[in-house]
């Protein structure tokens, strides 16, 4: 008899944006006259720089040649890739790391999957709340949660982070082994200073605890003293792994590469207090459990850090953070709450007269024609909250925005 992980069996429904895309699907089934726009998943319509482009078609010219071919590569990643990484996103901030102490991966969506590996299941989990759904899911698949109720898990802190306290997780009373963060975050679009930050480094450094921080909007951030790595603070690579991807800021999300970084210092302990290295233990893993990523999408990626492709990037995202300004000003205009939109592509905002998440997504849906996230989605703190990106197209975003505040009004 093949047992199966019943831990599957606690996750509720279906992926959050899985269920967003049947609910759009069978009301467009149901009404084809209709125009849908969606400004609900978050991803991205601009199209790769070109520096980019030719930076892979270039490879694979490579490619057709014996002498210039790649076979297998390095399972954690390509040199050349590292050394771009290391010089541009961490020595221009002041902050040092080998090659070895980074890992080129498919995404940060994998890495944030797989991490879990290395930690014991034991493990005390503290998660934000609302949060992107895959940091409490694949807690969930490991089991390390308990049952299912009234929208939580028992078995995993929830740090409630709302209108009430400025968007910013309180410090448990207890003892966290496991720390997930996401700045600027995604789903809320609000951003953590560098002095709220330090309290955190400094409690998993007193509990030996581990913060697992996505980092993946950083390149979205506009306020000079919001910090574009945990790194930038005081002792955070003994305590700490980031998760950083090309996806939102390079145009990634359907050629697939990002890297988690684990530094040196960062240790482990064995059930018998005993230091193990982090590193080790990750390179490890992806070593037997990964290929890699492909030596063309790698070649891609270095380009991401050549002039001509950074120009590009920066127009893209001021085109995205544009959409979330009209997003933004436009909802505040007819009396909306809102709330991100300045550091992040993602608004976020108070649902009208107290309307539950999914009740406002489907008079959304069916009023107005716009497709948007429920902030319940992203966990119960999420209820009554609603989520729009920036990620669409400007004539989209506009329009959409446009028919909000005529109905609405």
């Amino acid at each position: 008899m093949s047992k199966i992980n019943e831990n599957f069996l606690k996750l509720q429904d279906s992926y959050l944006f899985v269920t967003i895309t049947e609910k759009v699907k069978e009301y467009q089934r149901k009404n084809p006259e209709k125009e849908v726009i969606k400004l609900g998943i978050g991803d991205i319509t601009r199209p790769i720089p070109h520096a980019i482009a030719n930076a892979m078609k270039k490879a694979v010219d490579e490619m057709l040649d014996t002498k210039t071919f790649r076979g297998y590569g390095p399972e954690v990643g390509y040199d050349f890739l590292k050394e771009k990484i290391i010089e541009n996103d961490y020595k221009k901030l002041g902050i040092d790391f080998e090659n070895f102490e980074i890992f080129i991966s498919d995404g940060i969506g994998t890495d944030i999957g797989n991490i879990v590996d290395v930690f014991d299941i034991e493990n005390k989990v503290a998660i934000t709340d609302p949060v992107y759904p895959a940091y409490l899911d694949t807690n969930v698949m490991s089991g390390r949660s308990g049952t299912y109720s009234n929208g939580k898990y028992a078995g995993i802190e929830y740090l409630t982070v709302n209108a009430e306290n400025k968007f910013i997780p309180q410090i448990p009373e207890e003892k966290i082994d496991m720390i997930y963060f996401c700045f600027p975050n995604n789903p809320t679009g609000t951003v953590i200073s560098k002095e709220e930050l330090k309290k955190w480094v400094d409690y998993a450094i007193e509990n030996n605890s581990v913060i697992l921080y996505d980092a993946a909007y950083e390149a979205y951030i506009q306020d000079e003293d919001i910090p574009h790595s945990i790194y930038e603070i005081e002792g955070a690579k003994k305590v700490a792994i980031e998760f950083k991807s090309y996806s939102k800021s390079a145009g990634f999300t359907g050629i697939r590469c990002g890297y988690t970084v684990v530094p040196k210092e960062l240790l482990g302990y064995t059930e018998e207090g005993k230091e193990v290295s982090i590193n080790k233990l990750w390179n490890r893993r992806q070593s037997t459990k990964s290929n890699g990523v492909s030596y063309i999408t790698q070649r891609g990626a270095e380009a991401v850090y050549t002039e001509d492709a950074q120009k590009e990037i920066k127009e893209n995202i001021k085109y995205y953070m544009d959409n979330a300004k009209t997003i933004k000003l436009g909802l505040e205009e007819i009396g909306f709450e809102t709330f991100g939109g300045e550091n992040a592509p993602y608004v976020w905002l108070k649902t009208p007269n107290g309307m539950k998440s999914w009740d406002f997504f489907d008079e959304l849906l069916e009023k107005v024609g716009v497709v948007g996230t429920p902030g319940v989605g992203f966990g119960p703190s999420g209820e009554g909250y609603f989520r729009l990106t920036g990620f669409g197209t400007k004539e989209n975003t506009e329009r959409a925005i446009q028919k909000i505040k005529e109905y609405y009004s």
